[in-house]
C-alpha cells in the first residue's frame, strides 16, 4: 500500500485522511524540556473530539513541566503535522501529529518547548522576517545499545565496502521522504560507523518538528537492520563526535536579508549583526545547544569541533562559518553555527539562536573580520591578539554562564529557564561523583 505525503490544513483534512487510509491509531507527539519525545495514541473515534477539546494528561510526570498540584495539561493536535509513520506496517497504518501543550483554560503552557520557539518566531514575524534552518545531524551506528561496537572502518565520504551503512542510510532516506521530508544528500562521516543525512532547509517550526521526526526514523530504521543508532555527541574516545551544524537565514518579502551584492563578503549589515549576535551570546546559550555532560567531550580542539568564538568563510575551526557565495545563488546566503549537537532540544536550540541573532540586529552589533587561519594551532598570545574567546569547557561552566544570561532567560521564559538550569546542575552533580574507568586504570596502580 503506497502512502502519500499529506498536506493537511485543518481537522477535516485529517479526519478524511484517517478514513481514506484506514488508519488504526494516531500518535500524539510532544516533548519535555530536554527534547525527549513523549507520545500517546488515540483511536480514530476520539479524533474529532480531540481537535475540539484536546487530550488531557498528567503534566507532573513530564520532566520540566509542572508540580503535582497543577498537573492537568492538555495536548492540542496540530493538523498540519499529520503524517503516516513510515516505519510502521501499512496494512493498518499508524499516523502521528505534533501537539501544542495548553492549560485547562486553553492558554499556552509556558513549559512547552514548541510554544517557546513559536514566541521567538512571532517576534521575528512582527519585523517581517521568516526564519529558515537547515540542520545537519550526524549519528553513529553501533551493534547494539550496550556498547560502541562499530559496524565499519569507513571515513569521510568513503564508499562501500568501507562504508557498510549505505543500505541503512538509503532506507532511512526513503522513510523520511515518505513523510514529506526533503533530503539533499547523505554520506559516511569522518569517524568509523558515523553517518550524516542532510535535510533541505525549512521554516523554523517545521524544521524543529522535522528534527524530532528524523531522530525517530533514524533509530527505527537502524533497529529494523538489527543495529542501534545514537545521537550521543561523543560516544568514542579519540574519534570525532557528532554535531548538528545549523544553517540559518532570514527572509523578508521573499528576499534574503543576509545578502548584499556590494559587500566583499556578500553579507548585508543585518547579516553581519545577526552573526555578531550569535557570536556574542553563544557562550550564554551553549547550555541549550549542548546540554549534556557528554557534549563537552566533543567540544575540544582537534576533532573538527568548533570551540573558538570567531567566524570564517572556509575555516571549519571557527564557531560560525559563512559558506562562500556562488553567483546566482543569492537565496543561499546563510550562516552556519557549528557548535550544536544532535542531542539538543531543537525547539529551544532554534529559539536561542534566533533570539541572539535578532538581538544583534536590533542593537547593531559590529562583526569583526573573519579568521581564516587554523585557530586550533594558535597559541594563547595569538588568540588574545585576535580577541578570540572560547565556549564553556564543561556542562557546569555552561550552566553557570547561562544562569547569568538575560537573553536566554527572556527567550526561554522563567519556567523553562529555571527547570533547565536545575536539571543541568543535577546532572552535573550525578556525573562528578562517578568513579570512571580512567581513574581506576590511572590511579589504582599508583595509590
Amino acid at each position: 500500500m503506497e502512502i502519500p505525503v499529506f498536506k493537511c490544513k485543518n481537522a477535516d483534512d485529517v479526519m478524511k485522511a484517517v478514513k481514506d487510509y484506514n488508519v488504526s491509531f494516531i500518535q500524539y507527539w510532544f516533548m519535555d524540556i530536554l527534547g525527549t519525545l513523549k507520545s500517546f495514541q488515540i483511536t480514530p473515534k476520539e479524533l474529532e473530539a480531540s481537535f475540539e477539546e484536546g487530550m488531557g494528561f498528567d503534566g507532573s510526570s513530564i520532566l520540566g513541566f509542572c508540580r503535582i498540584d497543577e498537573s492537568d495539561m492538555v495536548a492540542m493536535p496540530d493538523p498540519t503535522t499529520f503524517q503516516i509513520c513510515s516505519w510502521r506496517p501499512t496494512e493498518r497504518p499508524v499516523a502521528r501529529m505534533f501537539c501544542d501543550i495548553v492549560n485547562p483554560d486553553g492558554t499556552p503552557y509556558v513549559g512547552d518547548s514548541r510554544y517557546c520557539l513559536k514566541r521567538v518566531l512571532a517576534k521575528a514575524a512582527q519585523k517581517g522576517y521568516t526564519f529558515y534552518a537547515g540542520p545537519e545531524l550526524e549519528f553513529f551506528l553501533f551493534a547494539d545499545e550496550k556498547g560502541t561496537q562499530i559496524l565499519d572502518q569507513g571515513g569521510y565520504f568513503d564508499a562501500p565496502p568501507l562504508d557498510l551503512g549505505n543500505n541503512i542510510r538509503r532506507d532511512i532516506i526513503f522513510a523520511l521522504e515518505s513523510m514529506g521530508i526533503a533530503i539533499e544528500y547523505s554520506h559516511h562521516e569522518v569517524a568509523p560507523s558515523q553517518h550524516e543525512i542532510d535535510m533541505r532547509y525549512a521554516e523554523g517550526l517545521k524544521m524543529a518538528d522535522t528534527v524530532m521526526t528524523y531522530r525517530v526514523v533514524v533509530k527505527e530504521m537502524a533497529r529494523k537492520h538489527g543495529c542501534y543508532a545514537t545521537f550521543m555527541p561523543k560516544p568514542i574516545f579519540g574519534e570525532n563526535g557528532s554535531g548538528m551544524h545549523v544553517h540559518q537565514s532570514l527572509f523578508k518579502k521573499g528576499k534574503n536579508v543576509f545578502y548584499d551584492a556590494n559587500d566583499k563578503y556578500h553579507l548585508s549589515a543585518d547579516g553581519k549583526s545577526y552573526i555578531a549576535g550569535i557570536l556574542k551570546h553563544a557562550p550564554e546559550f551553549a547550555c541549550v545547544t549542548n546540554q549534556w555532560v557528554n557534549s563537552y567531550k566533543r567540544l575540544v580542539p582537534g576533532y573538527e569541533a568548533p570551540v573558538y568564538v570567531a567566524w570564517a568563510r572556509r575555516n571549519r575551526s571557527a564557531l560560525v562559518r559563512v559558506p562562500m557565495y556562488k553567483p546566482g545563488k543569492e537565496a543561499a546566503t546563510r550562516m552556519e553555527l557549528r557548535c550544536p549537537d544532535p542531542a539538543a532540544n531543537p525547539y529551544l536550540a532554534f529559539a536561542v539562536m534566533l533570539a541572539a541573532g535578532l538581538k544583534g540586529m536590533e542593537e547593531g552589533y559590529k562583526l569583526a573580520e573573519p579568521i581564516e587561519a587554523d585557530i586550533f594551532h594558535m597559541d594563547e598570545k595569538t588568540l588574545k591578539k585576535n580577541k578570540i574567546t572560547s565556549l564553556p569547557g564543561s556542562l557546569l561552566e555552561a550552566a553557570q554562564v547561562m544562569k547569568k544570561s538575560a537573553l536566554v532567560k527572556e527567550t526561554l521564559g522563567e519556567h523553562i529557564f529555571t527547570k533547565l538550569y536545575e536539571n543541568k546542575m543535577a546532572e552535573w552533580d550525578r556525573y562528578r561523583i562517578q568513579v570512571t574507568d580512567y581513574e581506576l586504570e590511572r590511579y589504582l596502580p599508583l595509590m
